[in-house]
């Protein structure tokens, strides 16, 4: 027509993200369980949450990724009354992402040798957390863990990394130990 040449649309690109294969290395911090982390994880930051109770906050920070794994860890009290409550939490912030979430499938996770026993949530759609897990020995420990990124949720875009940092979720749940 105008110039006298075909018009070729040109075809869709789409975004190729590749992050390295995962090494993982124990963490060795003053804590009372330890586990594996993504040697990826450069910023780790632990602080006591409550001076009178054993409560900890722990961040594993993925500068390259954007994104934060924040882990928290309390004590059970002696006669487990705090139990319930811990695990109620831990479900419940979960279930405060069901008005976003498109599906929350909830994988549960056992290990007997150990003694850890939990359950790793993949909450799926615009979330501000894409993944949440707690483990617990059901006697004296209890760890939960959320994702979060340093972006507005948009599901297709942080997928990639999700997928990748939920990876090391389930390493950090299967090499939980407990002192």
């Amino acid at each position: 027509m105008s110039c006298g040449e075909d018009y070729v649309p040109k075809p869709k690109a789409y975004l190729r993200l590749e992050y390295p294969k995962a090494k993982y290395v124990d963490t060795n911090l003053e804590l009372p369980f330890s586990f594996e982390t993504n040697v990826l994880a450069t910023h780790i930051k632990t602080k006591k949450v409550n001076a009178s109770t054993e409560s900890y906050g722990i961040n594993l920070e993925y500068p390259t990724l954007k994104g934060t794994i924040f882990l928290t860890y309390k004590a059970i009290e002696k006669d487990k009354k705090n139990l319930i409550a811990f695990l109620r939490d831990a479900q419940n912030l979960t279930q405060k992402h069901a008005i976003k979430a498109d599906e929350i499938p909830v994988t549960p996770y056992e290990n007997d040798e150990r003694k850890v026993y939990g359950a790793f949530a993949e909450v799926k759609g615009n979330v501000a957390s894409p993944a949440q897990f707690y483990v617990t020995d059901s006697v004296n420990h209890f760890l939960t863990g959320s994702l979060y990124f340093h972006a507005k949720p948009n599901y297709d875009s942080i997928l990639p990394a999700a997928n990748y940092l939920q990876k090391d979720i389930k390493h950090i749940m299967e090499s939980v130990t407990w002192k």
